[in-house]
């Protein structure tokens, strides 16, 4: 995967694919973070969600990781879980699509 060489226009439709599932994710967490502010009623439960929200952390830096070296794992796990489709690749080379489809059917 690191001998992939990325367009400009590549590197244009793979930011927009990366930020858009990013975003997304981002803001269900935050969807999230808010129902569980509201059901707050022991202080307790205020570190509950600081445990949660560093997890969620922990794991969303993990997962979106924009070097291009190990870009297609990062599609194929966001295509596994369904944070995008094969349409929010199209502007990639053939080969990228279907190295990225193939790495998500054996996720």
């Amino acid at each position: 995967m690191r001998d992939l060489k990325w367009s400009p226009s590549e590197k244009i439709t793979a930011r927009k694919a990366f930020d858009q599932a990013l975003a997304e994710e981002l803001r269900q967490v935050v969807q999230r973070a808010k129902q569980i502010v509201a059901a707050v009623k022991e202080p307790s439960q205020l570190w509950d969600l600081e445990t949660w929200l560093r997890q969620r952390r922990l794991e969303i830096d993990r997962k979106y990781d924009y070097r291009y070296s190990v870009l297609p794992m990062v599609f194929a796990t966001l295509l596994k879980q369904g944070r995008i489709s094969e349409k929010d690749l199209n502007g990639l080379q053939e080969e990228k699509i279907d190295l990225i489809v193939g790495i998500a059917s054996r996720l």
